[in-house]
């Protein structure tokens, strides 16, 4: 099945991270791949340190990323986490397949929307596929058995508090 977590709020990644946790705990393996994502977060640490069958890749890197004009390194770099991406389904070794921040390289120009849904088309009904970000488009939205929309209601970014070590990143 396919999920998608949406909107401007926090946690969208962390709600895959959850869905991990819990496949995890059943004995399946999971993959996740990290589009426009270039810093070590806890999550790499963990996955690294704690859980031999929770694989992260990222495929980006810690730059500023310009909607519309994407540098040639961000257009390949998301390649590369795409093309991994339909490696890893073909290899048919995984329960599930995390695809964080897919949607927003879709909406920046990095991934073609069309050759994204026809990937996600072409997944096994029993692998679960999870796709983050916010932007999600209405036909992904449309496309997946379960949407959320993850709404800011308030965040302490407003108040001044800089990213912190385990909380955001």
């Amino acid at each position: 099945m396919i999920q998608v977590y949406t909107g401007d709020g926090k946690g969208k990644t962390t709600a895959a991270l959850g869905q991990a946790l819990r496949a995890l705990g059943h004995g399946m393996k999971v993959y996740m791949i990290q589009f426009m994502k270039g810093r070590t977060y806890g999550e790499l640490i963990a996955a690294e340190s704690f859980l031999p069958e929770f694989t992260i890749v990222m495929s980006g890197r810690d730059e500023f990323v310009k909607k519309g004009e994407p540098e040639d390194i961000d257009l390949r770099m998301a390649r590369e986490g795409f093309e991994l991406a339909k490696q890893v389904v073909e290899e048919g070794q995984h329960n599930m397949l995390i695809l964080d921040e897919i949607n927003v390289a879709i909406d920046y120009g990095l991934l073609p929307l069309q050759e994204v849904l026809d990937f996600l088309r072409s997944c096994p009904r029993d692998m679960e596929i999870v796709c983050t970000g916010r932007y999600a488009p209405r036909e992904l939205i449309d496309l997946a058995d379960l949407a959320s929309e993850v709404k800011e209601v308030k965040h302490h970014f407003q108040q001044g508090v800089k990213m912190r070590k385990g909380i955001e990143h």
